[in-house]
C-alpha cells in the first residue's frame, strides 16, 4: 500500500495540503487585513472558485468583494454577474471604487443556463471576474467550474444558500454567513480554505 501511495504522489495527480500552503499562487487582497491573514496565500484564488453561502440578501455578501471588484475592474477584462437577484447598484459600486463601464450583468431564465454561462465567462480569458448566483450546484459541475476559472485564470465568485453547505464542493474556499447583532459587522465562518482548518465566528467591519 505505501508504495502504491508513493507512485500516486508522484504522479502528480494528486493534491496535498502541504502543497497549497507552501505554493505561490497569485491571490488578490480581499480589502480586509483580518480575512487576509485566514486565507490561503493571503487573498482570493485566482484561478479558482469562491463559495459564499448566505441565509438572506444584504448581510453582507458583496460587501466582501467590494475592495477586490474595484482593483479587478481597472483591468482591460470585464466582471460578468450571472443571475444576480437584483439589478446592482451602480452608484455604490462607483462610490467604493468599481469602475462601472467593465460591469455586465447576464440573466439566463433557466438554471442550467445560469451554470453554463458562468463556465463559459469563466474559461473565456477574457473576464477578470465572474458572480454567479446558483440554488444548486452538484460536485461535478464544481469541478467544472474550478476547471474553468483555472483556464481563463479568473476569479469566481459563487452564491449559494446556506443550507447547500453540507454539499461536497470542489471551491478553493467556502464561506458561510449569518446576520450580524451589529450592523456595522460582517460575521463569517470559513467552511474550507485549502491548506487550512476551518475557522468560525469570526467577523469583519462593514464598509462606509
Amino acid at each position: 500500500m505505501a508504495q502504491q501511495i508513493e507512485q500516486l504522489l508522484q504522479s502528480n495527480k494528486v493534491w496535498q495540503g502541504s502543497q497549497w500552503q507552501h505554493s505561490h499562487l497569485d491571490v488578490h487582497s480581499s480589502g480586509f487585513a483580518q480575512l487576509d491573514q485566514q486565507l490561503p496565500n493571503h487573498g482570493w484564488p485566482q484561478g479558482g472558485i469562491t463559495e459564499v453561502l448566505y441565509e438572506k440578501h444584504g448581510i453582507g455578501e458583496l460587501q466582501l468583494l467590494l475592495p477586490a471588484l474595484a482593483k479587478l475592474s481597472q483591468q482591460s477584462r470585464w466582471i460578468i454577474w450571472v443571475a444576480p437577484p437584483f439589478m446592482p447598484n451602480a452608484p455604490a459600486l462607483q462610490q467604493h471604487g468599481v469602475d462601472i463601464s467593465k460591469v455586465i450583468v447576464i440573466r439566463p431564465e433557466q438554471c442550467s443556463d445560469a451554470l453554463w454561462t458562468i463556465e463559459q465567462a469563466l474559461k473565456s480569458g477574457s473576464c477578470s471576474a465572474v458572480l454567479g448566483w446558483l440554488d444548486g450546484l452538484d460536485l461535478k459541475a464544481s469541478r467544472r467550474l474550478q476547471l474553468a476559472a483555472e483556464q481563463g485564470d479568473c476569479l469566481s465568485y459563487l452564491f449559494r444558500p446556506l443550507q447547500q453547505q453540507q454539499q461536497s464542493s470542489s471551491a478553493s474556499v467556502r464561506m458561510a454567513l449569518h446576520p450580524s447583532k451589529s450592523p456595522e459587522h460582517i460575521n463569517y465562518h470559513l467552511l474550507k480554505r485549502r491548506g487550512g482548518a476551518p475557522l468560525y465566528e469570526q467577523h469583519i467591519p462593514r464598509l462606509n
